[in-house]
């Protein structure tokens, strides 16, 4: 991802890793790929996260493994002063947790209790958080918002899917001998970026 060149010139060498810029140029493989929180009066962050929480997520302790990630992001965001959209999508609509407040130790209490089951309203988690997007974005054009969609991709058919106007990264936690890599195809749809939780 191309910062340019005013970006390079005040990137900070140390500090808090920013997880979400720095996952966003892929799987960092050395020390100078991590990007670090600027320590500047900077516009705030924004996270968008989507939890897909439905019942496919429990196999092979995918949705388990989610909620460790899960925790170390909740932590930086807290740590980093970035502010958080949280939307779950299970059962038969997605729900938001919280939307564009700044990260608080309750997140955890949250994720303890966090679940799989039901169905998947993801397409419906997606179009809902495009358009709270768009009107944030309205109400608060500086702040720098970033996607983070955390699922196995086990979706039925989609045709069309909404677009996200930021940078972003699906995550998937597909698990077991038989990956269908949805999430993949879902990343690609989405124009955004994608990882496998193992590589991460």
């Amino acid at each position: 991802m191309d910062h340019g060149k005013q970006g390079k010139r005040h990137a900070a060498r140390s500090g808090s890793v920013n997880w979400p810029g720095t996952l966003l140029n892929g799987r960092p493989r050395q020390r100078a790929d991590l990007l670090y929180q600027l320590r500047t009066r900077s516009p705030h962050e924004l996270w968008l996260v989507i939890v897909d929480a439905s019942a496919s997520t429990r196999r092979h302790q995918a949705l388990s493994d989610a909620k460790g990630l899960l925790a170390q992001l909740f932590d930086d965001a807290y740590r980093q002063r970035a502010r958080l959209a949280l939307l779950t999508a299970s059962g038969s609509v997605p729900k938001w947790q919280v939307q564009g407040l700044k990260a608080s130790n309750g997140l955890r209490h949250w994720l303890d209790g966090l679940g799989a089951g039901g169905g998947t309203p993801l397409l419906a988690a997606l179009g809902e958080a495009g358009h709270w997007l768009m009107a944030r974005q309205k109400r608060f054009p500086a702040e720098q918002q970033r996607l983070l969609l955390v699922t196995d991709g086990r979706l039925k058919d989609w045709s069309m899917l909404p677009a996200i106007e930021c940078p972003g990264l699906v995550i998937d936690i597909e698990r077991g001998p038989i990956r269908l890599g949805r999430a993949k195809v879902l990343a690609d749809q989405l124009q955004t970026h994608y990882q496998h939780i193992d590589d991460l």
